[in-house]
């Protein structure tokens, strides 16, 4: 719409009739937001007349006056409808909308505008920040004295199947946050009121947290609505890392009576008897000579309770008030729990007992640490941006606003844990390491629409096995990064130790002996005779001699109970004449680590056979006859079952100075290797993991000063 025609517009607007005013606001919402043009607008009065429009008119007239406004308020203009006296009525009217209006068009409008009033006390750039009660919750706070429903409907909207008023709405929650923990006072005031709430700001967050919000946010989040919804989730997201960094930051002081009060009640919730209570039976009327007399504890009154020391004030200091919270919280929803617990623990030994208080202050600075509520409130955001569609749902968070089911159900881990493992005090940060790991891959894998009662039966029920393996990974991931060069000469010198180890116990199998069966003599179309070989036997057993040169055979009729002694076997192998060692060695089914056990005697299911090749044909030797470069079989060995089968073999190559081959050897090695490099790994210190090498480590010592008079001492 052009300029020159803002008069006529303006007379439209005023008419009598409805029907005109609405054709001239619908034109208005269009163009308003070019800001020459809102320029104009509001120099020639259009304000007052939009105001008056929203005071009383309804239905479409209504919904297009409201979205003028915000659109006005978007380009940064008419914020001048909000100051004077009449801004109240205004505010008020646009409250009443939002709470007794069903119609979606006209909350949407509302919502936006009272974004655009509450969000304009955070703005850098605004004109009017030091005109306080304009805007923020301050300008709301009238009207909602006459609405006190306002919260409770603003967040039913939420559920709301318009995804463009859930969006508002949530915008709107998330500027009423941010207005809240913005406009705190000063540290220095111990009230902590809030500038617009006029109350304590985690007391303003507790309200909308008491009336369904991170209910109504955790369903939206996980919804199919996440791209229509995506920013003000990430904002909503972005803030409850904000809160929980700033309830982390608030120190315990039992100077306050709300955190007193907390530290009681975890005392009294452990049912005490009248030993740990402290001056029970103390009034106000109380001499103070009295008072003090009885200040004097049980020595064990906060120890008891899993604290260090009789000072529990102090041991919060890392985890800050959110440890508190987290502490009390786990306590009120499972006070049975946590007293059948401090009975368990009470029957142990000191250095045996789970410390539960630190042990909850552990978790809940893993899951800190774990959703990174340090980072910057715009990074979520900035990643969404900047991510492709298959990226951007990792971004979403949800099990955040699950933040106290996660505590609890991680601390029931961290009992399990230390009653599974064994610990003792001493053990309390391997413990809470484990956790830690427990948590990255129990939560950090979590996909955003996997529900938070599966999570948390993955957290109580996780294989602990599997838990030892990540750990045990993670570890070596974090050695080959400091320590990748030394790391791999260790490995290096354990694949060497590993594989001499595994060679003689392979060959220490062939200084046992074992049977091996022959196959039968064919007859007619591939059957075979059940009772006798091709020369009359069925058995075979082989040795190896003593001195590790010979290896010793014979063939029998049947398989005796006693293992034949050498001097029973009557033909032997030189291994010095042997060329190679061939072998069809295979698992059944493709498994190359799988058994296959001949339990009756041998048939005709001969899949495994090893075959001793030599240069020298036995026959030609005797006779004189020179080599003729050709292999002759010497010995063919058919295994009853495929270890008997891994063990020849590779004990027959590794003898012959050959590298094994079976997977089922080379299995054994990789796993003797492992231990062996565990082992050093856990004789390690852990602060040596990321402290790398000490300073001046491989620094050659300078020679100056020195000269060339030295000598030894013998």
């Amino acid at each position: 719409m052009d300029q020159a025609d803002i008069p006529a517009l303006l007379s439209r607007l005023a008419s009598d009739e409805d029907a005109s005013r609405k054709m001239a606001v619908f034109k208005l919402q269009s163009s308003i937001n070019d800001p020459s043009f809102a320029d104009v607008f509001i120099s020639s009065g259009g304000l007052v007349i939009l105001r008056r429009l929203i005071m009383g008119a309804g239905g479409n007239t209504l919904a297009y006056s409201l979205q003028s406004l915000s659109r006005l308020l978007e380009v940064d203009m008419g914020w001048d409808v909000f100051e004077g006296p009449t801004s109240g009525d205004l505010v008020e009217r646009i409250v009443e909308l939002i709470v007794t209006n069903p119609l979606v068009n006209i909350l949407r409008g509302a919502m936006s505008i009272l974004v655009a009033l509450v969000s304009h006390s955070q703005s850098e750039t605004s004109s009017t920040a030091s005109t306080p009660g304009t805007f923020g919750f301050r300008a709301l706070k009238p009207a909602i004295a006459v609405y006190p429903q306002f919260f409770e409907l603003v967040i039913q909207k939420l559920q709301s199947a318009d995804h463009a008023l859930c969006a508002t709405t949530l915008m709107l929650i998330n500027a009423l946050i941010r207005d809240a923990v913005s406009n705190e006072t000063s540290p220095s005031h111990h009230s902590g009121r809030v500038g617009g709430t006029g109350e304590e700001w985690p007391k303003f967050i507790k309200r909308l947290q008491d009336l369904g919000l991170i209910k109504a946010v955790y369903n939206l989040m996980q919804s199919a609505a996440l791209q229509d919804l995506a920013h003000p989730l990430l904002e909503f997201q972005s803030l409850t890392k904000v809160l929980l960094k700033r309830w982390r930051d608030v120190k315990v002081d039992l100077e306050r009576p709300d955190h007193r009060r907390a530290l009681k009640g975890i005392h009294l919730a452990s049912a005490p008897t009248r030993d740990y209570m402290n001056g029970s039976g103390r009034t106000d009327d109380t001499p103070e000579s009295v008072k003090k007399s009885s200040k004097r504890h049980h020595p064990e009154k906060w120890r008891r309770l899993g604290f260090e020391t009789e000072n529990p004030a102090n041991e919060f200091d890392t985890a800050g008030f959110l440890g508190m919270m987290d502490l009390t919280d786990f306590i009120r929803k499972n006070e049975d729990g946590f007293q059948k617990l401090l009975l368990e623990q009470s029957t142990r030994p000191l250095h045996e007992r789970c410390p539960i208080a630190r042990a909850s202050l552990a978790v809940t600075l893993t899951l800190f640490e774990h959703f990174d509520c340090e980072h910057s409130e715009m990074e979520d955001l900035r990643g969404y941006q900047l991510s492709d569609g298959k990226h951007q749902d990792k971004l979403f968070r949800p099990l955040l606003l699950q933040w106290s089911r996660l505590h609890t159900a991680a601390l029931h881990a961290f009992f399990r844990l230390w009653k599974t493992t064994a610990a003792e005090q001493h053990d309390f940060e391997k413990v809470a390491e484990l956790v830690r790991i427990l948590v990255d891959q129990v939560v950090g894998q979590a996909g955003r629409a996997k529900d938070v009662v599966d999570v948390e039966e993955d957290l109580v029920e996780y294989d602990l096995g599997r838990l030892r393996e990540l750990q045990m990974e993670l570890l070596g991931f974090s050695f080959e990064d400091q320590w990748g060069h030394h790391l791999y000469k260790v490995r290096e010198s354990l694949n060497q130790e590993a594989i001499t180890f595994v060679k003689e116990q392979r060959v220490r199998c062939l200084l046992q002996g074992t049977w091996f069966s022959k196959p039968a003599r064919k007859e007619n179309r591939g059957e075979y005779q059940n009772r006798r070989g091709t020369d009359g036997t069925l058995w075979r057993y082989a040795k190896l001699s003593h001195n590790r040169r010979y290896l010793h055979y014979a063939d029998f009729a049947l398989r005796t109970s006693s293992e034949p002694g050498l001097d029973a076997l009557g033909e032997r192998v030189d291994l010095r004449t042997i060329s190679s060692v061939v072998s069809n060695v295979s698992a059944p089914n493709g498994d190359s680590t799988a058994e296959s056990t001949l339990t009756g005697p041998p048939s005709s299911r001969h899949s495994t056979k090893i075959t001793i090749n030599s240069y020298v044909n036995p026959e030609d030797a005797r006779k004189g006859v020179p080599t003729s470069g050709k292999e002759y079989e010497l010995l063919t060995l058919y295994p009853l079952n495929h270890s008997v089968a891994s063990e020849w073999l590779d004990g027959l190559l590794m003898l012959l100075d050959q590298a094994p081959i079976t997977a089922e050897t080379n299995k054994l090695v990789n796993l003797v290797k492992d231990y062996g490099l565990k082992i050093r790994l856990l004789n390690v210190r852990m602060e040596a993991t990321y402290m790398g090498p000490p300073v001046g480590a491989g620094v050659v010592p300078s020679r100056e000063g020195l000269d060339d008079n030295y000598y030894y001492t013998i």
